[in-house]
């Protein structure tokens, strides 16, 4: 089995290499990855400017470019042909909910996703208030995880244009209760901005608020994670509304389709 591993947190990442070695137990790995940090990057190519392809190590490569990019060129560029699979991750933080949206991680996959191909976005949900030094977190445990889903993906009739978000709780193994399948949540964030002055006295600000906390409601990625599940969430490309779709047929018959 052919695997090609991207993410956003960068090719010097701890959770990418721990990944690719316990990956490399399963088939031939090439890791295609951001040389910079592009967390909540969300979906993007790029196009306005000249992309490099550094070669780091043995099927090891560096993109100055989007977690997508990476993909891209990693399938048309590095492998020349199709993976049989491709992970995104290991990243460090959860992507639950709308998470999803601005994720670099999730970017990656869907990506490959667009592309036809079998793919899955995978985190490990840390704790940023209680945050402990890189070397415990649990990569390992997500890994080994991740690992196992690769295993059932093989068997499984994956419909087209739909990926695997999995997110694993930042525990040991043994801790974990299984894998619990389940819908998106939603999660609640501060929304401040941060305002500051440079050393011309100009503004400039900072975007991204604190975690505030999920919708507590059963059956979604948030509340499984909390409840020490890791979670599997199956996204789709199309994000049309179907229920509504459906319902502005009956109730409004200006709009056709």
């Amino acid at each position: 089995m052919r695997i090609l591993i991207s993410n956003d947190d960068g090719v010097h990442a701890v959770g990418l290499k721990i990944l690719q070695k316990e990956l490399k137990k399963l088939g031939d790995v090439w890791v295609v990855a951001p040389l910079e940090e592009k967390s909540t990057t969300g979906h993007s190519l790029t196009l306005h400017k000249p992309l490099r392809l550094i070669e780091m190590g043995h099927r090891f490569y560096g993109v100055n470019g989007s977690p997508a990019d990476c993909v891209y060129l990693g399938i048309r560029e590095v492998l020349k042909g199709m993976p049989d699979l491709v992970i995104s991750g290991i990243n460090r933080g959860a992507n639950l909910g709308q998470d999803v949206y601005y994720s670099g991680t999730v970017s990656a996959a869907r990506e490959a996703c667009i592309l036809g191909l079998p793919s899955m976005a995978v985190s490990l949900a840390v704790d940023f208030k209680k945050m402990a030094d890189e070397s415990r977190l649990h990569y390992v445990t997500a890994a080994k995880v991740a690992a196992q889903m690769i295993k059932k993906m093989k068997k499984m009739d994956l419909p087209q244009h739909t990926l695997f978000n999995l997110n694993v709780p930042d525990s040991p193994i043994s801790r974990v209760k299984g894998v619990r399948l389940a819908r998106q949540g939603f999660r609640f964030y501060s929304g401040s901005i941060l305002r500051r002055k440079d050393h011309r006295g100009k503004d400039y600000y900072w975007v991204g608020g604190q975690y505030k906390g999920f919708q507590k409601e059963d059956g979604t990625d948030c509340t499984a994670v909390e409840e020490g599940y890791a979670s599997l969430t199956p996204l789709k490309l199309d994000s049309t509304d179907l229920q509504y779709l459906a319902e502005l047929e009956l109730t409004s018959p200006q709009f056709r389709r």
